[in-house]
């Protein structure tokens, strides 16, 4: 997983492929948490990395969705 991904990129995705990629990253966050409770994780900063990209593709979906809906 790339962390340094854009709204450029994030722009370029469909509707399936944005809850495809939200889906994933709430999997990786789930992940975070639980090497977090079993004091494996050294990489801290991958929680606001996850998060800010979720928050990113959440409002790019949401976006989308109101745009198609006033087309139709």
């Amino acid at each position: 997983m790339k962390n340094s991904e854009s709204m450029k990129e994030f722009k370029k995705l469909n509707s399936s492929e944005i809850n495809e990629k939200i889906n994933q990253l709430r999997k990786d966050l789930f992940n975070l948490r639980f090497k977090q409770a079993t004091r494996q994780l050294n990489e801290t900063h991958q929680f606001k990395i996850i998060k800010k990209q979720v928050a990113q593709l959440l409002t790019l979906s949401r976006s989308q969705s109101t745009a198609q809906k006033t087309a139709d």
